[in-house]
């Protein structure tokens, strides 16, 4: 792959990133709610279907770059014990730090969910 290549996919991946936090963001702080008279009347927010949105896409991306992460830490870690077994606590640590992430992603979800 060229240099030139993974440069605009690092940028496409940020935008996607970027994108997907604002809608997060947005839905966290009910951006797009109905006034009180909606409200009032029983009909649902107009926020909730954005929240649930917004944490599929904090669920699947955390997800994801979870699996990215836990890839190559899994590897170097595989690597690193081949040749010196001693850091297998080390390793393990390292690859659960990477698998946090899938479960921040999970509470934003609940979060979310929660205000929807």
């Amino acid at each position: 792959m060229s240099v030139r290549l993974r440069r605009g996919l690092h940028a496409v991946n940020a935008v996607i990133v970027l994108a997907a936090l604002t809608l997060v963001v947005w839905a966290l702080t009910g951006g797009g709610a109905q006034g009180a008279a909606g409200a009032a009347a029983g009909a649902p927010a107009a926020a909730s279907g954005t929240a649930l949105l917004g944490a599929a896409i904090a669920v699947a991306g955390s997800a994801i770059g979870a699996g990215i992460a836990v890839a190559y830490t899994g590897a170097a870690a595989l690597a690193a014990m081949s040749e010196r077994p001693e850091l297998f606590g080390r390793a393990i640590v390292i690859v659960g730090l990477a698998e946090g992430i899938a479960i921040y992603g999970l509470v934003i979800g609940i979060i979310l969910i929660g205000r929807a």
